[in-house]
């Protein structure tokens, strides 16, 4: 593999320059914004695991900015691994936090992630038009799936939950439309995919920062 290879996979980029994709690399400003407001807010005991979160959703706009702005394979490379990451990250503390399974079973809960994928994301594929946002799709899916699970035990966090499906879900239409979008709208529309998925990932830390709070308040461990 070239780890070099030039790749254009947007509308806005018109060239291999530095500065091709502005606006696509400008908005990767949300998910570091969304980091940072979250991190004030997990200040405390307990939080770690937030805190955690918030460091790589910062990465994954540093990482989106590299591939928005030199375009390369490596570059790639470095926007989809911290994403991954952050699934991974999400799934355990859903699954321990949320779903109160013990670690060990959180830990395999998150494993499962990588065969679900495999074997999901095929089936996206045949989704006419969907491209390449089928890799992101079963992520939805998932995040609806806890917010069943949690429905009748805890309504609120469940609401939550399917309020952070709901804005992905608008997330990858934008991604997914632009490129057949690009001859009406030169700009693209890949540049909401970051706004909506900094405020999206935001969210969804707040939704177990909430849930972790109740816990605590419940076993006592911080004052009411």
């Amino acid at each position: 593999m070239d780890w070099t290879e030039a790749i254009d996979a947007y509308c806005e980029r018109t060239g291999p320059e530095y500065w091709s994709e502005p606006v696509n690399a400008l908005t990767n400003l949300a998910f570091l914004l969304a980091a940072a407001v979250m991190w004030r807010r997990l200040d405390g005991p307990g939080m770690a695991m937030g805190r955690a979160m918030c460091a790589v959703l910062a990465v994954i706009g540093v990482g989106s900015w590299l591939f928005h702005t030199h375009a390369t394979a490596w570059a790639g490379t470095a926007d989809v691994l911290p994403i991954l990451a952050f699934i991974l990250l999400y799934v355990f503390a859903a699954s321990r936090d949320l779903l109160g399974l013990k670690p060990w079973q959180a830990g395999l809960a998150t494993a499962a992630f990588l065969p679900y994928a495999a074997l999901t994301v095929p089936l996206w594929q045949r989704v006419p038009g969907l491209g390449s946002s089928a890799g992101y799709a079963p992520v939805p899916v998932l995040i609806l799936l806890f917010a069943v699970l949690l429905r009748r035990r805890d309504a609120a966090t469940a609401r939550g939950l399917a309020l952070g499906a709901g804005i992905l879900v608008v997330s990858l239409a934008f991604r997914t439309i632009d490129e057949p979008v690009c001859t009406a709208i030169p700009l693209g529309t890949h540049f909401l995919w970051h706004i909506l998925n900094g405020v999206m990932l935001g969210w969804m830390i707040e939704v177990w920062r909430r849930h972790r709070l109740r816990q605590m308040l419940a076993a006592g461990a911080v004052a009411a």
